[in-house]
């Protein structure tokens, strides 16, 4: 918060007044999810993450990601416009939490027992499954199936790690910084599959430019809980997270999203999970 300073001309008493308000104040707004009327709260979500989380031409946000994010902000005290959305990358999303770059992040964000060393999780408030998006001729009936094809994903994310560990690890893997990425070298040719979560797919292959182009496999190669992530041991802001994701679902808020953002594509969405639920 930017403190007003006190003009030359007011008086001693006045100005040790103000001073000590700006003070107090200053202190409260350093606990994220107090309300104030001009405090912000920055949010890390993704960009390119078409039904989850993505930024638009005009600059606006759009998602589910983004719905689950307006809404606990909401909870937390904060009115739309004092959201600020801040673009986090899988590979980056601890790193943006301990040095304090966002309060919260609502980004596709897996709930692992790796994670959790680092960073707190409210939720989960989606299942998602692990799958692939190949081209729309193409046939993966397994994931055994990607020995020895180019595999495309994110760094940072444990997609491609599953992969390789459990089903094919002579698949050639290839990690890249977005998933924008890895859907132009999908549409190439330079890769023969896109893995990720189902959610995330099913948000790419129904864009307009994509129909028709790519398909989901079909495979429910994991579970996927995702969770806010909140700075490792800030209890207070992880309770009010989950108070306001069990909410959301509470007053139907939660199918509303869904519906809005996974419609499109006929994404068959699992049920909201409980709050603590991992889905092993």
């Amino acid at each position: 918060m930017n403190l007003r300073k006190v003009t030359a001309a007011s008086a001693a008493v006045l100005a040790l007044s103000l001073t000590a308000t700006a003070c107090g104040s200053e202190d409260k707004d350093s606990d994220a999810g107090s309300s104030a009327g001009d405090k912000k709260i920055t949010v890390g979500i993704k960009y390119d993450q078409p039904g989850l989380g993505l930024k638009t031409p005009d600059g606006s946000f759009t998602g589910f990601d983004v719905d689950v994010a307006t809404y606990v902000a909401k909870e937390l005290g904060y009115a739309e416009g004092d959201i600020v959305f801040k673009e986090t990358k899988s590979a980056d999303r601890e790193t943006a939490l301990e040095r304090g770059d966002v309060d919260f992040i609502a980004a596709t964000y897996s709930i692992t027992d790796e994670r959790k060393e680092k960073v707190d999780f409210a939720g989960p408030y989606l299942l998602a499954h692990q799958d692939l998006l190949i081209r729309a001729d193409d046939t993966v009936a397994k994931g055994e199936d990607l020995n020895g094809k180019k595999l495309c994903s994110v760094t940072g994310s444990t997609s491609a790690q599953n992969v390789k560990t459990k089903f094919a690890p002579d698949a050639q893997l290839r990690q890249v910084g977005t998933y924008s990425e890895c859907l132009t070298g999908l549409q190439s040719g330079a890769v023969d599959a896109l893995t990720t979560d189902d959610s995330i797919l099913a948000g790419y292959a129904s864009q307009d430019q994509y129909k028709g182009k790519f398909k989901l496999a079909g495979l429910e190669l994991s579970n996927e809980n995702y969770g806010i992530g909140v700075k490792k041991g800030n209890t207070e802001m992880l309770n009010k997270i989950n108070a306001a994701l069990e909410k959301m679902v509470s007053d139907k808020a939660w199918d509303e999203a869904v519906k809005a953002n996974f419609g499109p594509a006929n994404y068959e969405n699992e049920a909201a999970p409980q709050i603590g639920n991992i889905v092993k």
